[in-house]
């Protein structure tokens, strides 16, 4: 769910974790690619906006 971008906090509901800092420290492994788009994403707003 993590991979497919859906909010950390529904995934956590979901799980039935008493916290979303619970799911993200178990599925942890899930998040470099997701990290890596964002930075992307940000890089290219930056580049955008001059």
């Amino acid at each position: 769910m993590l991979i497919a971008r859906v909010n950390p906090k529904i995934v956590s509901e979901c799980l039935g974790h008493s916290t979303v800092s619970i799911t993200l420290g178990i599925y942890s492994h899930c998040l470099p690619t997701i990290r890596r788009e964002a930075v992307e994403r940000f890089a290219a707003i930056r580049g955008g906006n001059g």
